[in-house]
């Protein structure tokens, strides 16, 4: 079997037998390359989820990083790793994904890191600041190619002008992705990420693979972004810390700390709020004093949902403050940042109004300024983002429902399912299975129970009842 996945994989003179096999179990030997690339293939094929070198141990010394101040203690996940492996680990990951997104099956069986765990494997390392030439090898030529990065893509340097493309290409795929959900576009954003991964192979001047290396970070959060949208969650977490990667690579911290929130905002999705918090910390104090104001204002609203999520609501108003007092500090002196264009008015407000919904789960009076800050993101909701309008309308429909007020909850309701059925977002659905549920003490109502049908028949996996039986 791994001797026709390598002939597959071109490397038709690979030959094992039992007693290689048996010296890699029993003495802990590993296997030269490519045996553990295809080993991990393989894996990956047969698993049905992303199996890469180090989630099988094949990895040789110097490959992956150690913890900071123990090199006898593993990382989760083999993170950090080392500086010159970032590229070959984000082409091989790639193209693992690329492989099993043909059949379907990415994400499968998989488990997530604790938040805890990554916080505080990722601590130290995060809290430098890296330099470009510090961190790369030393090479005779500036074009000089990473072997490791070759024998994934037939990589080439790339100017100014090809990185000018692919900065553009990141702005499309976002606004995609806003619009629609990460569903329909995630294997091309996948793909896009591949190629560039390739392209660090090679050592361009420090300008252009700076530039570069802020590319991949772009991707990669989009490509981790879309995986979450589509309930990929352990290939979306691993995205999520390729992009830190790739971000302190290039120098910047700040977007290392905001691939890290987005690997927060998926814990509190998953109901692990506490571990959203870990994440939360670390993504606070790893982006060093160059983060702006607009950012930490967005990095407090996370928070603030992960303390809604448990029921801490004086610690959620405070940190809600603090996440306006900062966005309306923002004058717009410095830069802005493209990572950072679609936090607007709209989506401080969106995420006031899920954080109050959230805490009205504990404390129904919350309720009210839920649909106080919903109202006011949907009446700027003008820019086709239309997945930020459906959780919006979510969002109030829920605050409806939980205020007693079924009639205008169901209008927002229906307003959310009509918009959903053009968008890809499976997190769209979990939050409507949210409210639905919400639904239950008004069933009798006629106009309550029509949309329970409604959303019965909408929902993907949800069993419809029969004609006479009685509501749920």
């Amino acid at each position: 079997m791994v001797n026709r996945q390598a002939a597959a994989m071109g490397h038709p003179q690979l030959a094992t037998d039992t007693s290689r096999v048996r010296r890699w179990i029993d003495m802990g030997e590993i296997p030269r390359d490519p045996v553990p690339r295809v080993l991990a293939a393989l894996f990956t094929e047969r698993l049905g989820r992303v199996v890469t070198i180090e989630d099988l141990g094949l990895v040789r010394h110097g490959r992956t990083g150690k913890r900071q101040g123990d090199g006898n203690v593993d990382h989760p996940d083999g993170v950090p790793w080392a500086p010159e492996q970032t590229a070959a680990v984000l082409t091989e990951f790639t193209g693992m994904d690329l492989m099993l997104n043909r059949r379907g099956l990415v994400g499968a069986g998989a488990a997530l890191t604790a938040g805890s765990a990554l916080s505080a494997a990722m601590h130290d390392w995060l809290h430098t600041d890296p330099t470009l030439k510090a961190d790369a090898p030393e090479l005779d030529h500036p074009l000089h190619a990473d072997p490791a990065g070759l024998d994934r893509y037939d990589a080439a340097p790339v100017g100014s002008q090809e990185i000018e493309e692919l900065e553009r290409s990141v702005e499309v795929f976002r606004a995609w992705d806003a619009a629609r959900g990460g569903g329909l576009q995630r294997k091309a954003v996948v793909g896009q990420l591949n190629e560039v991964g390739g392209m660090l192979a090679y050592r361009h001047p420090p300008h252009l693979q700076r530039r570069l290396w802020g590319v991949a970070a772009n991707l990669a959060v989009l490509a981790g972004w879309m995986s979450h949208d589509v309930g990929l969650e352990p290939t979306a977490q691993k995205y999520f810390v390729i992009a830190a990667h790739a971000a302190r690579e290039g120098g910047d911290r700040p977007r290392a700390g905001e691939a890290l929130s987005r690997a927060a905002r998926q814990m509190v999705h998953l109901g692990r709020p506490d571990e959203a918090l870990d994440l939360m910390k670390l993504a606070q104090s790893g982006s060093g004093d160059a983060l702006q104001p607009r950012t930490k204002a967005m990095f407090h609203t996370i928070e603030a949902w992960a303390q809604a999520s448990m029921g801490k609501g004086q610690a959620m108003r405070r940190t809600l403050g603090q996440a306006e007092d900062l966005f309306v500090s923002d004058r717009g002196e410095a830069e802005p940042l493209d990572w950072m264009q679609t936090f607007k008015d709209e989506d401080l407000y969106g995420m006031q109004a899920l954080a109050y919904r959230t805490l009205a789960e504990f404390d129904p009076d919350a309720a009210a300024h839920a649909q106080h800050y919903a109202q006011k993101a949907l009446a700027l909701r003008i820019d086709g983002r239309e997945r930020s309008k459906i959780f919006d309308h979510l969002s109030m429909a829920s605050a409806c429902f939980i205020a007693d007020d079924p009639e205008q909850a169901a209008g927002y309701a229906r307003l959310a399912l009509m918009a959903m059925g053009s968008n890809s977002s499976r997190r769209t659905w979990d939050r409507l299975r949210e409210m639905y549920r919400l639904t239950a003490e008004y069933a009798t109502y006629p106009k309550i129970h029509e949309l329970r049908e409604e959303i019965q028949l909408a929902l993907p996996g949800m069993k419809v009842r029969s004609a006479g039986a009685a509501p749920a």
